[in-house]
């Protein structure tokens, strides 16, 4: 294990229920194991939210450098959808 350190945090008292039931039934050795695990978790969930954060900045970055916006005439975005989904929809029914 790399170097360990200790820390003190607070958890509530069904947090401390909670984590003793989860030692006594075997689920985990420790309670520090369930903290480790729930740190895990937090560092995976950063990560993750940090690239859709650099997706998200790059999208930008990219609707920005396409030019500037025209605008859009939603009657006909709508019936170019209807159509496309129609066809689509053809498609399926000569295939099942």
């Amino acid at each position: 294990m790399p170097d360990v350190q200790k820390i003190s945090i607070a958890v509530t008292g069904e947090q401390i229920v909670a984590m003793k039931a989860a030692v006594e039934t075997g689920e985990y050795a420790t309670t520090s194991e369930i903290i480790r695990e729930a740190i895990r978790d937090w560092q995976f969930k950063r990560a993750l939210r940090q690239e859709d954060l650099r997706q998200l900045r790059q999208s930008w970055d990219q609707g920005k450098a396409s030019g500037a916006p025209t605008p859009v005439d939603l009657e006909s975005a709508r019936l170019e959808a209807r159509q496309r989904l129609a066809a689509m929809q053809g498609d399926t029914a000569r295939v099942g």
